[in-house]
Formats: structure tokens, sequence, C-alpha cells
């Protein structure tokens, strides 16, 4: 199990991105777009989301960071765009870390299969404190 640093950006992600892997001397990042996703026929994609970032990563000396563009219409606040992330192969490890860290604090998206996993949610702890928990089946899209 990992717990990894994700990093969120006010629509700059890719230039960010882009550096750190210069700096770090990273491989080239894969990056995924929001316009990349597969879309939603419940909701219609904004014209100003579909070049933003969605996911990408960098292995910055052993560690992974996560990056992605705050999606349009969502609040972004300089110093609170960091959020933990727990990738883990063990569904029944997710749930529980998942049901313990909503105690006392706030469920962002309850688990659910999303189309890059069969189990990921958001919780914010009671200690203001941001959580991604996601199921590794050991493929990565």
């Amino acid at each position: 199990m990992s717990v990894d640093v994700y990093l969120n950006f006010n629509g700059n992600c890719r230039e960010a991105v882009e550096f750190y892997a210069e700096v770090f001397k990273t491989e080239k990042p894969q990056i995924m777009t929001f316009g990349e996703a597969p879309p939603n026929p419940n909701y219609e994609l904004p014209e100003e989301a579909r070049d933003l970032v969605m996911h990408t990563r960098l292995n910055i000396d052993g560690s992974n960071v996560m990056f992605s563009d705050t999606f349009p219409s969502m609040p972004f606040v300089e110093g609170n765009n960091v959020t933990l992330a727990i990738v883990n192969k063990d569904m029944d490890q997710i749930k529980s870390m998942y049901e313990g860290l909503k105690e006392g604090g706030e469920v962002v998206m309850e688990l659910q299969e999303t189309f890059w996993s069969k189990l990921y949610g958001q919780v914010t702890d009671k200690f203001g404190i941001h959580w991604q928990l996601n199921y590794d089946n050991g493929e990565s899209f």
C-alpha cells in the first residue's frame, strides 16, 4: 500500500507537471485530459474543461506524485490544493479506511465504481485532511 501526494492546480497543471518533470529529470508525463475521459450521457463536458488535466503522475525520487487541474466551477484555494491518495489492492481495506476516515468528517464522493477503478471515493476527515481512496486491480489506464 502507498500513500501518494495529489496536487491540484487552477488550470496550469500541464505547465507545472512538465516543469517538475524537467527539474526532477523524470520520464515525460502521460497526461489524460477531461476531454479524453469517457463521456457521461447525463452531463455535457464544458468546453473550458476539455483540455484541462484530469490526471497525470510523476515518480519523483521513488515517490508517486499525482497531479490534476481543478474542474471548472469547483473551488480552488491555493495552499489547500494537496490531498493524500491511498492506492490499495484490497477492496475490504479500502472500505474500512473510508469508513474510519469519514467518522466525524465529510464525504466528498461516496465509494463507487468509476471508469478507472472498481472502487473509488473521497473524504475530508475530521481534521480537514482530504483523502482519495482508490482500488488498484493492477491495471492502469
